[in-house]
């Protein structure tokens, strides 16, 4: 209990009593000075004033053990008592452990504590009351979008690593600031009216530590070795210069960690801005930044006097780390059994994508950080800073001293030979400089450059202008963050895009143009055009093909588009193509088709994620009109493509121009043709006329004499026509096989009388 805390307390109950409904309390204050024990007891005392719908959000309801903690304390200083007035509900996650999530009130009326993850905000339609703790480690969109009309209580950690804390400070209590409404003012009462973020703010500091009496030099100590007191970027003097003059310097982090003065002093502006940026930072991050051997720090320096006797100052800040040259057993081991081995976030996360063994033997450095001081952002520094990066490690930058320097040899003691009684803790002596130039350190020898962040406009923005060309995009969101992981690779030592970073590219787009009407559905669609389109990868032209036209589109569908495109339908009849139309475009499989930035967010909206029109009006800030209008001069374009495409196709079989060097070819094959034709014909006539010469045909010769037929015709008979046969109708027994005996018992017939031979006509 502090003096600090219990005027924080009434700060609290007055905005409780007041029952405005935009009204924001913040509490900001350093590690250990009981701002949870505060907000627990405020909170208990809204229960008591009638509010019914309380909210409470953090990182992790584990963080709210003391928030709770003092709540019930507040119920039993107004005589609450469990399971008669109030039940608890405790979190069936177990990543959670069982922390509480719920408090039910029932004692005068029905009123509920709940607990949401940062990125429920559409759960506070009808909040009385948010408490937000420890909001310097949630992202700064989702605090913004937490924010409406209903009472807000704001804490957070500004000097510690529970979050960035400098991001709170300066960008969303300044914007509180400029949009508090003064009660009383008619012309905030118009504001107030007109801008639905216009809120009253009240601050709140405790300053009067709790762990730690105060001014307690271990607290200061324990500050200054964590440099978490860092929050604060120091101003510079130095003004602005232009970005193509500053220079990048190695940093040698022993004499960075040697707890030297100015090496210290020079520690702490590092740390600022990696606190004042967007990242989230813990001991473990400073551990790794001093003794971490594939880390390397590098900063963008503005020219720097030569008589200058003061540390410059420190522009931008990067931090690498250097990954790969993973052994293809290792790799096949790891993939075959699901597992991989801690660190080289991108080899494996790239093998385990596109399944390929041989990427992981390639080396790379990762980009872990990159930050730029919050008062010089947006000017060109962190651009000039990676450009300087790439040129060093794609040997561009000249080595001054080509001398070979000695490796500086490292006596190693064991642990054993000597106890921490006898250490002797002092000062090193010959250390190298503290920063060098790109030219006085030769560089590793490196195939690509990347990065792994979190997916955000501006931020991919960035790096594309880098030349970085996205290979992998998480289909799950961070829990904390909200945002889906982004790796993004650049080659290095080519004058164009290496082929396998294409190769990947062109994979990654397939993949993505597919899952954006899954996953991916919710992405505005300015980010998902972005991510779609890059100019760094290049691929070769793929134009679509008649016969792949065929199989994804019948003639049906290009009339159904034509009669749209003549506004003779609705776009509604049309509606099942939007999807065929969008993935040939941005397949890069239309040509030369071009649409503007519009219609292609218009196309890749309706046609790729499957949203109305009336949802892309909100988004792309146009009428629905407008947006049809559009929509229908990019498929008039696409539409022209296919019908060119089958004009051409038919050009190509029925048109064809005649080639007068192929005539006697062609001539000399049919003749070829036509003479093979009549050998077979021979062939086969012969093989017949074999065949019939063998058979005996004289039982199906017809007898008599020409003259005797001339003279049967001529008696006029119609209907039948005797021809005497002057010849013996052979018998049964005479066989034209001569090997062949008749039989003993086989009698002799009698001679028979002749007959005439009766043909019918």
């Amino acid at each position: 209990k502090t003096l600090d805390q219990g005027k924080a307390l009434l700060k609290f109950i007055e905005a409780i009593s007041e029952k405005t409904l935009r009204s924001t309390v913040s509490l900001t204050a350093a590690r250990g000075r009981g701002k949870s024990a505060a907000l627990g007891l405020a909170v208990a005392a809204a229960v008591a004033f009638g509010y019914a719908n309380i909210f409470v959000t953090s990182p992790s309801p584990e963080n709210l053990k003391t928030f709770f903690e003092f709540v019930f304390k507040g119920f039993d200083a107004l005589a609450y008592q469990e399971h008669l007035d109030y039940s608890l509900v405790q979190s069936t996650n177990p990543e959670y452990n069982k922390a509480l999530v719920r408090v039910n009130i029932f004692r005068d009326h029905r009123q509920t504590i709940q607990y949401i993850q940062p990125t429920d905000a559409h759960y506070l339609s009808q909040a009385e009351l948010l408490v937000i703790d420890e909001a310097a480690a949630i992202p700064l969109p989702f605090v913004k979008s937490m924010l409406g009309p209903y009472l807000v209580f704001l804490a957070s950690t500004i000097n510690g690593y529970e979050g960035t804390g400098r991001s709170l400070s300066l960008k969303l209590l300044q914007q509180l600031r400029t949009q508090a409404v003064s009660v009383g003012t008619a012309a905030n009462k118009v504001k107030d009216q007109s801008a639905a973020t216009g809120r009253c703010l009240h601050e709140i500091v405790l300053e009067e530590p709790i762990r730690y009496q105060p001014g307690d030099s271990v607290e200061q100590w324990l500050t200054d070795l964590l440099c978490l007191d860092a929050t604060t970027v120091r101003q510079l003097h130095s003004g602005t210069p232009p970005p193509d003059l500053c220079d990048l310097y190695y940093i040698n982090r022993d004499t960075l960690f040697c707890y030297h003065k100015a090496s210290e002093e020079f520690l702490h502006r590092i740390v600022s801005l990696f606190v004042s940026s967007h990242y989230k930072n813990s001991p473990n991050d400073l551990q790794m930044m001093s003794d971490a051997p594939a880390h390397h720090l590098f900063c963008l320096l503005g020219p720097v006097p030569a008589d200058s006797t003061t540390l410059p100052e420190v522009l931008c800040v990067i931090q690498v780390c250097l990954e790969g040259q993973v052994s293809r057993n290792s790799v096949s081991q790891g993939l075959s059994q699901g597992k991989r081995a801690s660190g080289d976030l991108i080899p494996w996360t790239v093998a385990q994508q596109y399944q390929d063994q041989d990427f992981p033997s390639l080396s790379g450095a990762r980009v872990v950080r990159i930050a730029t001081h919050p008062d010089y952002q947006s000017m060109g520094y962190g651009t000039r800073a990676l450009a300087l990066l790439k040129d060093y490690y794609e040997l561009r930058v000249t080595s001054l001293d080509e001398r070979e320097r000695p490796s500086e040899h490292i006596e190693s003691v064991a642990a054993e030979d000597v106890g921490l009684l006898e250490e002797t803790i002092e000062p090193r002596k010959s250390l190298p400089p503290l920063l060098l130039k790109l030219s006085e350190r030769p560089p590793e020898k490196l195939d690509y450059l990347g990065v792994s962040y979190g997916l955000t406009a501006p931020l991919l923005k960035f790096w594309k202008k880098a030349g970085f060309v996205p290979v992998y995009l998480r289909q799950t969101m961070n829990e904390l963050t909200g945002e889906h992981s982004c790796i993004m690779l650049h080659a290095l030592h080519c004058e164009k895009t290496a082929q396998w970073l294409v190769e990947f590219w062109l994979d990654f787009r397939r993949r993505f143009v597919s899952l954006l009407a899954f996953q991916f559905r919710t992405f505005p669609t300015a980010l998902a055009l972005s991510v779609v389109v890059n100019k760094a990868a290049n691929p070769p032209q793929q134009t679509l093909t008649k016969q792949e036209m065929d199989v994804l589109l019948t003639k049906y569908d290009v009339k159904r588009l034509e009669m749209y495109c003549n506004n003779l339908v609705d776009y509604h009849l049309v509606v099942d193509l939007l999807p065929t139309l969008a993935r040939l475009y941005f397949l890069n499989k239309m040509g030369d088709v071009h649409l503007s930035a519009v219609q292609a967010a218009l196309l890749l909206g309706m046609g790729l994620q499957h949203k109305v029109v009336d949802s892309l009006v909100s988004e792309l800030e146009l009428p629905a009109s407008q947006l049809l209008g559009l929509f229908n001069r990019s498929t008039r374009r696409m539409v022209a493509f296919l019908v060119a495409l089958v004009e051409g196709a038919v050009a190509e079989t029925l048109l064809a121009p005649s080639r007068p060097a192929d005539t006697p070819q062609r001539l000399q094959s049919l003749h070829s043709e036509l003479n093979q034709a009549a050998d077979e014909l021979k062939k086969k006539q012969s093989e017949e006329l074999k065949k019939l010469k063998k058979e005996n045909l004289s039982q199906y010769a017809i007898k008599g004499s020409e003259s005797e037929w001339d003279k049967a015709l001529s008696k006029g008979s119609k209907n039948l026509i005797s021809v005497k046969s002057g010849e013996k109708r052979p018998l049964p027994s005479e066989d034209p096989v001569e090997d062949e005996e008749p039989p003993e018992h086989i009698k002799k017939k009698k001679k028979k009388k002749k007959f005439n031979k009766v043909v019918n006509l």
